[in-house]
């Protein structure tokens, strides 16, 4: 039965570089359940797997995600991404493909693709949600030519709709407010959530989540477990694994998840002193959202995540530590003399998605 925005089923397909896609569609997909619009998933892997966990009841679809590889030398890491262009221009071409035949065989009415290029249809509106507009690059012209490649495949679609909040920094600075704008209609969602801010007993010094493409999450985890054989105040570690089912050896003072849903993830976050992520901009979206003092460890090589940490930084959002000099001794000193300073959140909800709906082009 068709509604006010004249959709049945909406189809949302996260990318599959890390967990943060998937987990940011969380809020998203609510949303839609709230306004009792069908959903379907579309994905693979970690990330199927941690949407089937939050929504046991809905379908998810198999689609082949990017399967990006980064390298362990930031050196290499900018020649590594060079040489999979060619592997995912042909997997952007075979999800178009894909496409066609899914919206046929499940009559979508809506396509939300967060970051998947090749997830446009030629009839049924696809919003493409992204919150760089501007891909950070060691270069200049890297930039720049990143910048147009993105924008071609921006202006394929609809629409497209920015995680972020509307006035200029909001959260991404330059990333979601750049000077040069596609030319497809951009909205602002305000910030992508699943937390709701609590209070509780601090049970934790600090609460770890890590996240991230390979091999970089597994080296920082490894560090980090050395560290804790000598860091003897109260820990949990949460792995950032969803199919993940055997435990590991931590000492006693660790608690240590492999993965955890929703409402227990935000139930631990919130009884640790200081929270240890990722730079992710979906990790920076909910950890900001519950106001916890905050400490990033930039991927290596990451141009996104070292400038959303510098400039978060430099307005003491947030405490930012280099993974080559990382220890847990250092972090925690570091920590107890650093001013943290509270960020002010819009955040997204079912009225922003009306809201959405209702301003989509015609």
């Amino acid at each position: 039965m068709k509604n006010q925005f004249n959709i049945s089923t909406v189809l949302i397909a996260p990318l599959d570089w890390g967990l943060g896609h998937a987990t940011r569609c969380i809020p998203i997909i609510k949303a839609f359940r709230q306004l009792n619009i069908k959903v379907i998933l579309a994905a693979e892997g970690h990330q199927a797997a941690l949407l089937l966990k939050e929504f046991p009841d809905l379908t998810i679809i198999p689609l082949t995600g990017y399967r990006v590889h980064y390298a362990k030398s930031r050196l290499l890491l900018l020649f590594s991404l060079m040489l999979q262009i060619p592997k995912l221009y042909k997997t952007i071409k075979a999800e178009e493909a894909w496409l066609k035949n899914v919206v046929e065989e499940n009559q979508i009415d809506l396509i939300i693709s967060d970051n998947r290029f090749g997830l446009h249809h030629p009839v049924v509106p696809s919003i493409f949600i992204t919150h760089q507009l501007i891909i950070k690059a060691p270069y200049q012209w890297v930039e720049y030519i990143f910048r147009r490649i993105n924008y071609y495949f921006i202006n394929q679609f609809t629409a497209c709709w920015v995680p972020d909040m509307i006035a200029n920094p909001g959260l991404a600075g330059k990333l979601s407010h750049p000077a040069v704008m596609p030319k497809v209609p951009v909205s602002y969602m305000k910030l992508l959530s699943r937390f709701t801010r609590v209070s509780c007993a601090t049970k934790y010094s600090f609460a770890i989540v890590l996240s991230g493409p390979e091999p970089q999450r597994t080296i920082l985890e490894n560090n980090i477990l050395i560290d804790l054989e000598a860091f003897t105040k109260p820990v949990v570690l949460i792995r950032g694994l969803p199919t993940e089912t055997e435990p590991i050896e931590v000492p006693p003072h660790v608690t240590v998840f492999n993965h955890l849903d929703t409402i227990d993830l935000a139930l631990e976050l919130q009884q640790a002193d200081y929270i240890i992520c990722r730079g992710g901009y979906t990790s920076l979206m909910e950890l900001l959202s519950i106001d916890k003092r905050l400490i990033v460890v930039p991927t290596p090589g990451q141009t996104e995540q070292e400038y959303l940490s510098e400039l978060l930084m430099s307005t003491k959002r947030l405490m930012r530590i280099d993974q080559s000099v990382f220890s847990m001794e250092d972090t925690y000193a570091k920590a107890q003399s650093f001013t943290f300073s509270k960020m002010n959140i819009d955040q997204f909800d079912v009225e922003q998605l009306k809201a959405l709906l209702l301003n989509l082009p015609k």
